[in-house]
């Protein structure tokens, strides 16, 4: 072996990404082959660079250059000729050289760089990056490695896409605007718990107590240990025990429940706020019974007393900590006073935090003096946890000190239930821009992406105050009305942007739901069933609206027979996204016959559209063909754009599905036309897609791949993996047609792995088919070993690199 390098050495590391299947694709002695070919060109690579080879165990190389240039040279050189996919990751430094060989951390940090990306991917550490040509590296930013302590910055060479890195970072943790102060000994006391094997720790106290900053600085410090991610769910909005799984396994992306998604992955899950739902227990003990691997760090008022559950009662702040907290909030020095102060609020971090939000226009010695008397009084009160006594006194004082417009104010916001824009606090509580302010300012409320909120503590204190109000039931329906109208308006959103307000009010649309049900207004619970289960497919919450629609309907005999037809369309929809076509066609065919009885023309259109859809899935096109030339001709009369664009746009597309080329480009057009007209984007994406579908099948392949990529683009700018997975199995068809029979290979992977993220359980008529001609195309003219090659490399990309790889011409 030749001398290793001395002194300022850059390391080299590299493995075959998924050898194991590769070599069940490719069998034994064709995998010898090419692995025996892998270990030729990356010898023959490190040897013209002066790499020394250091350790070779199976697929991976352990290499040493003197310089890294010379290093990268040979990784990129090499990448050019191979064929397996490997991963390569450079870091520079001077480790120790023993007669043994290396020795030191940036052995570690260049085997770590190379572990965290992916087959064909060339990563490099800050270090390295700084000693070559910075202009061929693309900035991946800061990445948590294991064994490594702070982040580290990645590059990667050349643009090429690639799924994220296989890093740490595998989190939705939300990071705080304050900063941490004390509860070291507390952190490393959960983060022990839940290293030394416990399955499910419970932070338990009082309302104020610090237990979700707490539970979140211990995650953070816990996201190195869990493979698969570190995941936060709040818990604090939802009130209906049987959204609680549902809100996680939507946290988590999970198409077919939490369960299922985890099943062995090394997950944890922060579970915020649980005592509202404290009796769906038993559902995470099942949920942990199911995935061996999963941890749960639970934060409760009460104890969820189910077996394997750790207790770790929440302390106040030590000695010290608080008055820490106090000063970094209030930016004084400490002093004997604001000693004093802390103690007298039981050194609580809610109450610490009010307290020096008040410095401002007191000091520490009058905020004493005002709150002393309210604590002492306090004190001999009924058994309830003393802590919890303190903190709702320090709530109380901090609102006595409010301005009787900021009392009004803070009492009416208790109405929103997960927070508000600023429109809807003006609208419905009559908000004042300066009095809100003042709020926020008071710590009060508190205003991060557009939206003011609350604590849920301080919202608890305040729903109290506005129980007290004259206006409190006038409030309530104003609120539900108001996201009724809200949820109407959107009922067919046809942007991103849209989409993203109704998830952003989703808590308050619930609200005004269970406002509905409880003062039996079942027209509107019905009409805001309606509304939203139109959207189901889109906003990802068809399950919820599913039961939404059932529970209605099954108290709707007081309704109108007008409320009765949107139930039904609404279960409909809901029943249709959940895959049963039978029952949504019953539904359907109950609302279109309600509608016409009341002369409900526009929903009508809607539901002879939706029935069409489920006509053709059951493959009867003729019905089909019949119902969506109803609902157009409807439309007409009507004067209702959006749904002739959506009815002439599928008269279009069965067309096409016939081979009536003539009238399917004819219908298309016309749909397309009328959704630029409305900026209708959702309408946009498949019109253009069918457009490009008979260019193909007309023979016209620059216009098919001119109007495909341009759907694929609506489809990413709207973020519609509906559109985006429709395009790439049409483009995949091109591809083929065109002899790209490598490239149609990868999009049909490409294709497929966005369909499943997404949660669909099947391609559309058109799509199918086309994916089925273009399989047989590749599999005769490919063959099935090259086939699943390009398809596994499919497959394997992100979404991002998906569409790139679809755009390319």
């Amino acid at each position: 072996m030749a001398e290793l390098p001395r002194g300022t050495v850059t390391f080299l590391f590299t493995d075959v990404e998924g050898s194991t299947r590769l070599l069940h694709e490719l069998g034994a002695d064709e995998y010898a082959n090419a692995l025996a070919e892998h270990r030729r060109v990356l010898r023959e690579a490190f040897e013209r660079h002066g790499g020394v080879e250091v350790d070779t165990q199976g697929d991976a190389f352990f290499v040493a250059f003197p310089t890294a240039p010379g290093a990268l040279d040979a990784a990129r050189e090499a990448q050019q000729e191979l064929e397996l996919p490997v991963r390569m990751g450079l870091h520079t430094g001077t480790p120790l050289l023993t007669e043994e060989g290396y020795v030191g951390a940036d052995v570690h940090r260049a085997a770590r760089i190379a572990a965290a990306g992916h087959g064909r991917q060339v990563l490099v550490s800050t270090a390295t990056a700084a000693l070559v040509d910075s202009s061929e590296l693309h900035d991946l930013g800061e990445h948590r490695l294991k064994d490594f302590d702070g982040p580290v910055r990645i590059f990667q060479l050349g643009g090429g896409e690639f799924l994220p890195l296989k890093s740490i970072s595998n989190t939705n943790l939300p990071r705080p605007a304050s900063s941490f102060v004390g509860r070291r000994r507390e952190v490393a006391e959960v983060v022990a718990t839940l290293r030394d094997g416990a399955r499910l720790v419970t932070l338990a106290g009082p309302g104020g107590a610090g237990k979700t900053r707490l539970a979140l600085e211990a995650a953070t410090e816990l996201i190195p240990d869990f493979t698969a991610g570190v995941f936060w769910i709040s818990l604090a909005t939802i009130r209906d025990p049987a959204l609680v799984m549902d809100t996680v396994a939507k946290t988590l992306g999970a198409k077919d429940g939490a369960a299922t998604h985890i099943g062995n992955r090394e997950l944890l899950l922060l579970l915020d706020n649980y005592e509202q739902v404290v009796e769906t227990a038993p559902e995470l003990s099942e949920l942990l019974g199911a995935c061996p691997n999963l941890r749960l760090l639970v934060t409760s008022r009460e104890l969820l007393r189910i077996e394997g559950e750790v207790e770790y009662p929440v302390p106040p702040l030590a000695d010290g900590e608080a008055v820490e907290l106090f000063c970094a909030r209030s930016r004084l020095e400490p002093d004997e006073d604001i000693g004093v102060l802390c103690r007298r609020l039981d050194d609580l971090p809610l109450a610490v935090e009010l307290a020096a939000a008040r410095t401002s226009v007191l000091t520490p010695t009058q905020i004493l003096e005002r709150i002393g008397q309210r604590l002492d009084l306090l004190k001999g009160g009924r058994a309830t946890d003393p802590r919890q006594q303190t903190l709702r006194a320090t709530i109380e004082w901090s609102t006595d000190l409010l301005s009787d417009e900021e009392q009004h104010l803070f009492a009416r916001l208790a109405v929103f239930s997960g927070g508000c824009t600023l429109e809807a606090a003006e609208e419905i509580v009559e908000a004042e821009l300066d009095t809100i302010q003042a709020l926020v300012e008071k710590s009060l409320v508190r205003f991060t992406n557009g939206r003011f909120w609350m604590l849920e503590t301080i919202r608890e204190f305040a729903c109290e105050q506005l129980e007290q109000l004259t206006e409190a039931a006038s409030l309530g329906q104003r609120h539900a009305e108001h996201y009724l109208r809200f949820a109407k308006d959107r009922r067919r959103a046809n942007t991103r942007a849209i989409l993203d307000e109704l998830e952003s009010d989703h808590d308050n649309i619930r609200a005004a739901r269970a406002w509905f049900e409880a003062s039996r207004e079942i027209d509107a619970e019905l009409e805001l069933a309606e509304a939203l289960a139109g959207l189901a497919d889109t906003h990802g919450h068809w399950r919820e609206e599913l039961a939404a629609a059932e529970s209605a309907l099954a108290r709707a005999s007081g309704a109108t027979p007008a409320a009765q037809g949107l139930g039904w369309q609404a279960l409909a929809n809901a029943v249709y996204c959940a895959g049963d076509l039978r029952r949504a066609a019953d539904a359907a065919e109950r609302a279109l016959a309600l509608h016409r009885s009341v002369r409900n023309d526009l929903g009508a259109s809607a539901v002879l559209i939706l029935l069409g859809v489920i006509a053709a899935e059951g493959g009867d096109y003729a019905r089909a063909t019949a119902l969506f030339a109803e609902a157009r001709e409807l439309s007409v009369r009507l004067g209702e754009r959006r749904y002739l664009s959506s009815a002439t746009q599928n008269l279009g597309l069965y067309a096409l599905l016939r081979g009536d080329l003539d009238a399917a480009e004819a219908l298309t057009e016309e749909a397309l036309e009328i959704s630029y007209e409305l900026g209708d984007e959702r309408g946009i994406v498949p019109s253009l897609e069918n457009l490009g579908i008979v260019a193909l099948r007309d023979g016209s392949l620059d216009r098919a791949a001119e109007l495909l990529r341009e759907s694929l683009e609506h489809s990413r700018r709207i973020e519609s993996p509906f559109g985006i997975f429709n395009a790439l199995v049409a483009l995949a068809a091109l591809a083929a047609t065109e002899g790209r029979l490598e490239r149609a290979g990868q999009l049909l992977g490409a294709a497929d792995a966005v369909r499943e993220e997404a949660g669909a359980k099947r391609y559309e008529v058109l799509e199918a088919r086309l994916h089925e001609e273009a399989t047989e195309r590749l599999r005769g003219e490919l063959g099935e070993a090259a086939l699943g090659t390009a398809y596994a490399h499919g497959r394997a990309l992100s979404v991002e690199a998906a569409v790139e790889l679809g755009l390319d011409a």
